[in-house]
């Protein structure tokens, strides 16, 4: 039977409440691995394991009820290994990597904090700080609209720098809040989002980023700003490998 891995946490704090289940349908009991300092979150894996709503809750449940107690390393949903002796056998060979990892991510969670522009609202923005589009949308409108080729440069102007001032947003957005965090990890570029960073934060400096990522928002009335969090500490398992080697992650 392949085995199902949670997370990774030392072998001092897997207290697990009673009766505790994971993924599947009927869901699977959960159980710990020890090696060493370390032990391994796992159940049995279900086959044909899929990333459905449910199944993600209970993934999203077992880290939370493990990492109650302390710091907890998660995998990311659908990580496989063959059988409990290859978990363990990766425990072993990474037990200067994984304990490296809880020392430092111990008593610290992960923000996802997501940036987009509200559009009415840049476009405002972007005359506002430019004399020369401002000069240029006046002369359109007195000639009547202007020529095509008129409100092509326009548009054109005004496309430009909505895209220099995405790339202005993204910086602040990371340099207001990077000062609250014990590190930063930015996120792969996704459509519609002009920010994607994840910070790693103190749990006892949680409030204080949820205010200064309120304070974003009221600066920058033109950025729609998303908090997620808080997280465990999935952009922060590095360095070094995401997931126990020998492991397969569910498509």
């Amino acid at each position: 039977m392949s085995t199902y891995v949670y997370g990774i946490t030392a072998s001092s704090q897997t207290t697990l409440p009673e009766g505790l289940a994971g993924v599947g349908e009927p869901p699977t009991p959960v159980r710990v691995l020890t090696e060493g300092g370390l032990a391994a979150i796992v159940s049995d894996a279900p086959e044909d394991l899929r990333p459905k709503r449910r199944e993600l809750l209970a993934h999203q449940n077992v880290l939370a009820e493990a990492g109650a107690e302390g710091c907890v390393l998660p995998m990311r949903f659908g990580s496989v290994a063959p059988d409990d002796a290859a978990v363990t056998g990766v425990l072993a060979e990474r037990a200067e990597h994984y304990e490296e990892r809880l020392r430092a991510l111990d008593g610290k969670v992960e923000y996802n904090v997501k940036a987009t522009h509200i559009e009415e609202a840049v476009l405002h923005q972007v005359m506002a700080e430019s004399p020369e589009l401002r000069a240029l949308a006046e002369a359109n409108r007195q000639a009547g609209g202007g020529t095509y080729e008129q409100r092509l440069q326009l548009g054109e102007m005004v496309a430009a720098a909505v895209k220099a001032r995405e790339a202005q947003d993204a910086a602040e957005v990371q340099q207001a809040l990077e000062p609250l965090a014990a590190a930063v990890s930015v996120g792969p570029e996704s459509s519609g989002w002009l920010a994607n960073v994840s910070f790693l934060v103190a749990r006892d400096r949680a409030a204080e980023f949820a205010n200064a990522v309120e304070d974003l928002r009221k600066e920058r009335p033109h950025l729609d700003v998303r908090l997620n969090g808080p997280l465990p500490p999935y952009s922060f398992v590095e360095p070094g490998p995401a997931q126990p080697a020998g492991t397969t992650a569910v498509d």
